[in-house]
C-alpha cells in the first residue's frame, strides 16, 4: 500500500460517512462569511476557504457528536465556528509569519494586504462567535472561547520562544497545546457536551484532540527536516524561519560549543548562509533528532488512540482511531 493511499484513506472515509453534514457545514459559513457592506471580507474569506484545505477540525467536531448520538441541528453551527476560528488563526499568522503561500496559493496578504488579512481574521472571530452563541448552550460557548483564547496565548508564546536558544521541549509542548492542540480538543469536546454524553466520554474526547493534535504539529515540524515535496512542505522553512521546533530543540540540548554556536548564528542571530540549511541537517542527522520526534509524535498518537477506549463502540470512533494513526503515517 502507498503512503498516499495509507495516508488519504482514513481521512476519505471520515469525509465521506459526514458528507451530508459537511455540506451543510460548507453552506453555513458560505452564508456567514457574506458581507453587505464589505465585499472584500467574502473575497479574502472565500480564497482561503476554498483552497481546499481537508477541514479536519471541523469534520471533528461532527465525528464527536454523531458517534455520541447527537441528531443536530447545533453540530453543523459548532464545525463551522471551528473553522472559522481555524481560518481567522491562519489569516494572522500569515501576517505574523510574512508567508507568501499557503496550500500552494499565494497568502491572503500576498494578494491584498496585510490590513485585509488582520480585519477580515477578526471578522472571521466574531462570526465564531455569533454561531456559537447561537447553540444555547453555555458551556458549548465556555470551551470554544477559551480555546480561541489559548490559540493566542500560544501564538504569542512562540513569538518570544521560537528564537531562543534556551527554550526547553516543556516549553515546545506549552506552544503546541496553545496553537495546535487547544483547537483540536474543543472541537471534539464540543461535540460531546452538545450531545449532552457523560463527563468520561466528554474527557476522553477532549484528551483524544489535544493527542492527535500534538502528534499533528510534532509531525508538521518533523516534516520541515525529515519530509519530501511530495508532502507539500518545503524543506527547511522552519530553519530559514528562524524557529525552533522539536528536531531542532533537541539538536541543542546535544550542541557542543561550535554547535552551539552555529545555532547561535544561524536561529538567534539570522545570520544565514545558502550552505547553512544543509549544515543544520546534518546537525541534526548526527544526534539522531528526527527519529527522537518521530517517537515523540507516534507516542502521542498512541495516546489518542487510547482516550477512544473510554468511548462508546461507533464506526466513526473506529474512523477517529485510524486518524491517529494517519496523522504518523506521513512520516513514512
Amino acid at each position: 500500500m502507498s503512503l498516499d493511499h495509507a495516508a488519504t484513506k482514513p481521512h476519505d472515509r471520515l469525509a465521506e460517512a459526514l458528507s451530508a453534514e459537511m455540506a451543510e457545514v460548507n453552506a453555513l459559513i458560505r452564508t456567514r462569511m457574506a458581507s453587505e457592506h464589505a465585499p472584500r471580507i467574502p473575497e479574502v474569506t472565500a480564497h482561503l476557504v476554498e483552497a481546499g484545505g481537508k477541514r479536519l477540525r471541523p469534520m471533528l467536531t461532527l465525528a464527536a457528536a454523531k458517534l455520541c448520538g447527537y441528531d443536530g441541528p447545533y453540530h453543523v453551527h459548532l464545525a463551522a465556528t471551528v473553522e472559522f476560528i481555524h481560518t481567522a488563526t491562519l489569516l494572522h499568522d500569515d501576517v505574523v509569519d510574512e508567508s507568501e503561500q499557503r496550500r500552494g496559493r499565494p497568502t491572503a496578504n500576498l494578494l491584498w494586504d496585510n490590513q485585509s488579512s488582520v480585519l477580515v481574521g477578526d471578522y472571521l472571530f466574531a462570526r465564531s462567535f455569533q454561531l456559537m452563541v447561537e447553540t444555547g448552550n453555555l458551556r458549548v460557548l465556555d470551551i470554544l472561547s477559551n480555546a480561541a483564547a489559548t490559540i493566542a496565548e500560544g501564538e504569542v508564546l512562540q513569538l518570544t520562544a521560537a528564537r531562543n536558544l534556551a527554550t526547553t521541549e516543556e516549553t515546545y509542548l506549552k506552544v503546541v497545546r496553545g496553537k495546535t492542540a487547544a483547537l483540536f480538543s474543543a472541537a471534539t469536546e464540543a461535540g460531546a457536551v452538545i450531545a449532552d454524553r457523560d463527563e468520561t466520554v466528554v474527557t476522553a474526547l477532549r484528551d483524544y484532540g489535544d493527542a492527535l493534535g500534538i502528534a499533528f504539529q510534532i509531525v508538521d515540524d518533523w516534516l520541515d527536516y525529515g519530509g519530501t515535496s511530495a508532502t507539500g512542505k518545503n524543506i527547511g522553512d522552519d530553519f530559514r524561519e528562524r524557529k525552533l521546533t522539536l528536531p531542532l530543540i533537541k539538536a541543542v540540548a546535544k550542541a557542543d560549543d561550535e554547535e552551539r554556536a552555529f545555532w547561535r548564528k544561524t536561529i538567534e542571530k539570522g545570520d544565514q548562509a545558502p550552505s547553512d540549511l544543509h549544515h543544520a541537517l546534518d546537525l541534526i542527522h548526527r544526534h539522531g533528532t528526527l527519529a527522537e520526534t518521530k517517537s515523540d509524535a507516534t507516542r502521542w498518537a498512541e495516546r489518542a488512540k487510547q482516550a477512544l477506549e473510554e468511548v462508546p463502540a461507533h464506526p466513526l470512533r473506529d474512523m477517529l482511531r485510524d486518524l491517529a494513526d494517519y496523522v504518523v503515517a506521513r512520516m513514512s
